[in-house]
């Protein structure tokens, strides 16, 4: 069974990465669109970024709370820019207001100008260790709360004196967190304080041995964790109209324009962003032959997006069988995007959606009388209802766990 999660633009939108040609005004009410349109069509949940490039995703998260109903939230903890008690307040006030819908995710950050821009100015090492601090307080203050508890701690970089929540969170003992890295120091976190490790689109081999890794840490701790992959999607009915999509959000880049973006990511101290680089070879060719760098794994997103870099690009079957690669290395969630992300987000649940087995379904209920095979479709000649039809050398495509 699987998670499948899509993602909140607050970075922006476009078309065409790199240009302004195709690019779209990010505001509230196009948000709503995205996860309005993410809840009635089934998905699990939807991250929202971080950083200062993004709206801030507590603010834009908490604004979208009553425009959904079933939909989670997939929010950053950043250490080092809060407390952790003010976290846990802000994490507990949002879990009860959307009735436990929220995600906790994780985040230390990569970029060490972005950083110093916020104040922070620790080091790879020492920003991971505070990390380590803030979530253990962070996960004892909100798992006292249900109880009426206080808690004590001092360490290296926090402390606290009788910390306490006076409202705890519906989730008990807290929402669940999820965390992402590719450093020993990371995995190590991972394995101590997540619930669920993500990992960035690398071939599934790989991933599977990022996995594996933090799985054995996790068993020294005498815990069990989740794992999920964040990835783009390209998907359309023929693998040849999929291939032209990705080589179009790529069709406006130059190499100035690469370089530079290539430029910015050199200077992160973020094992991932050095592994994601290193999947395109620094932008040296833009062909399929340059950037598919697994079948129907194209890193091309990562010419100039930092963070998840590559797509699985392919028609229906193509992609959920990527994904069921993934799910055969351990994954169960995977958290998705595609450009536009509202055009996207319809297309992907209505030709990958039926081939999977999905661990959630369609929240919402026919309205009455729509019940004729699914309620979908525009009547022919104003009273025959539109057939339910598979193609006939596919009958049964769907992924079985």
């Amino acid at each position: 069974m699987m998670k499948i999660l899509w993602f909140l633009p607050t970075h922006g939108d476009t078309r065409y990465l790199g240009s302004r040609q195709g690019a779209r005004e990010v505001n509230l009410d196009y948000l709503t669109q995205i996860a309005q349109a993410a809840d009635q069509l089934g998905y699990y949940g939807v991250l929202t970024p971080t950083g200062r490039s993004c709206e801030d995703p507590w603010v834009v998260t908490s604004s979208l709370i009553s425009a959904t109903r079933q939909l989670r939230f997939l929010v950053a903890l950043r250490p080092g820019l809060m407390e952790p008690a003010l976290g846990a307040r802000m994490a507990a006030t949002f879990d009860r207001l959307s009735r436990g819908r929220l995600l906790i995710n994780l985040v230390t950050g990569g970029s060490a100008s972005e950083l110093a821009g916020d104040g922070q100015f620790l080091d790879h090492a020492e920003r991971y260790a505070a990390a380590t601090e803030f979530i253990h307080v962070w996960r004892e203050i909100m798992a006292r709360s249900h109880e009426g508890k206080t808690f004590d701690f001092s360490g290296k970089h926090l402390k606290v004196d009788a910390a306490r929540l006076v409202y705890p969170p519906i989730q008990a003992p807290h929402p669940p967190i999820w965390f992402g890295g590719s450093s020993e120091a990371a995995h190590e976190l991972a394995a101590e304080h997540a619930e669920t490790y993500l990992s960035w689109g690398e071939p599934p081999g790989d991933v599977r041995k990022k996995f594996d890794d933090v799985r054995t840490r996790a068993a020294r701790h005498g815990r069990i964790l989740r794992f999920g992959v964040r990835l783009h999607v390209i998907v359309r009915e023929t693998e040849e109209e999929a291939w032209a999509a990705a080589d179009t959000l790529i069709s406006r880049l130059d190499d100035a324009a690469i370089g530079k973006a290539q430029k910015v990511f050199e200077k992160m101290d973020s094992e991932g962003q050095r592994r994601m680089a290193a999947l395109h070879g620094q932008g040296k060719g833009r062909s399929r032959a340059d950037l598919e760098i697994d079948p129907h794994l194209w890193a091309g997103v990562g010419l100039v997006r930092g963070g998840a870099g590559t797509a699985i690009v392919g028609n229906p079957q193509q992609v959920a069988d990527k994904l069921r690669e993934y799910q055969e290395a351990g994954a169960e969630a995977f958290v998705l995007s595609g450009y536009p992300h509202l055009e996207e987000v319809y297309r992907f649940a209505e030709l990958v959606f039926p081939l999977l087995d999905l661990e959630h379904g369609r929240p919402a209920e026919p309205l009455p009388g729509n019940t004729q095979d699914g309620p979908f479709g525009e009547l022919i000649a104003n009273d025959i209802i539109p057939a339910a039809s598979v193609a006939p050398d596919q009958p049964d495509r769907r992924i079985r766990a």
